[in-house]
């Protein structure tokens, strides 16, 4: 089944599944049988007997085009291959797996993943064509030691051109959430290969889908619910990179400095009472902030200790 073909020959309106086998080549048997595998990863489609099938709100897939189409020139020239998957297990995974081009970026986009990953290994939730699921390749000349802050400086980026879009109460949650009102709505994933490849994950929700929603084990909040209306994915796309490419650009040029105290007007944790965990013992401290080199400062018994991406689960008491 060519869910994808489908998928494009279906709209608001409702179509018949003799017109929709005339479409696509398929038999009405083959139809029903693709809108059900359709529904469960998370796209809504309506039925109804005589009329046929319609989505039940607008939809517009990923397009390399379209996204090209709104970025700058200077943009998309240091953009040298934009890729748009249907589906592969993990984005970073698939891009990890790329010889390294030697300068400009890479980008991989997905409309779905079978195997995506947060921080430390955990499950991304990955619906089809519902949310962003971005990776980025970058070769940095400086070498491994600067990149240690690098998660930090694009969860700023990231962080700022949503405000900048209206969504004005997004927060950075150390070491690589984004949230709003104390509930995720994306996580960044850095990954480094060699000396100076960075490869940067993003997962971003959009429109969480109800059936796939019950499987997230923390408040969470998506786009499209703090928006009250349809987000388009390929103009965010875009806002998102227009945001980050100059960011790693200056990350190259001055390292994490110029980002902290733009990352400080956006921490959700300081001042707060936050529950550590690291090498199986638990620590209760007021979080403080970050260091120079990104790690999170926390106050313990009156000592200021920090803590590095990956050693530690921090959330708010």
């Amino acid at each position: 089944m060519d869910e994808r073909v489908l998928l494009t020959c279906l709209g608001c309106s409702y179509v018949s599944g003799n017109v929709l086998a005339s479409m696509t080549g398929m038999t009405e048997a083959t139809i029903a049988a693709c809108i059900q595998a359709l529904r469960a990863v998370g796209i809504p489609i309506k039925s109804r007997a005589e009329q046929g099938y319609a989505l039940a709100a607008p939809l517009s897939l990923l397009n390399a085009e379209r996204i090209r189409a709104e970025l700058s020139h200077s943009i998309a020239a240091e953009l040298r291959v934009l890729d748009v998957a249907w589906t592969l297990e993990s984005t970073n995974t698939s891009l990890l797996a790329r010889p390294a081009l030697a300068d400009g970026v890479e980008v991989l986009l997905a409309e779905r993943q079978t195997g995506g990953r947060g921080q430390r290994g955990r499950i991304w939730i990955s619906p089809l064509a519902a949310n962003i699921y971005l990776s980025l390749s970058r070769v940095f000349s400086s070498g491994a030691a600067q990149l240690m802050g690098l998660s930090v400086a694009v969860g700023v980026a990231i962080a700022e051109a949503l405000i900048a879009a209206g969504f004005s109460h997004v927060r950075l949650k150390w070491p690589n959430d984004l949230v709003d009102n104390d509930r995720k709505l994306g996580g960044v994933l850095v990954e480094r290969q060699g000396e100076a490849r960075a490869v940067i994950g993003l997962g971003l929700n959009v429109r969480m889908p109800t059936n796939f929603a019950e499987q997230i084990d923390q408040p969470w909040v998506d786009l499209e619910t703090l928006a009250g209306s349809t987000v388009e994915r390929n103009a965010l796309v875009a806002l998102l990179l227009s945001a980050l490419l100059p960011a790693l650009h200056l990350f190259q040029l001055e390292g994490l400095a110029p980002f902290l105290p733009r990352y400080a007007k956006l921490d959700c944790l300081v001042g707060c009472a936050v529950w550590i965990e690291e090498a199986n013992l638990k620590y209760v401290g007021i979080a403080r902030g970050l260091a120079a080199d990104g790690a999170l400062l926390v106050e313990i018994n009156g000592v200021l200790r920090p803590f590095h991406t990956g050693q530690v689960s921090v959330r708010p008491i």
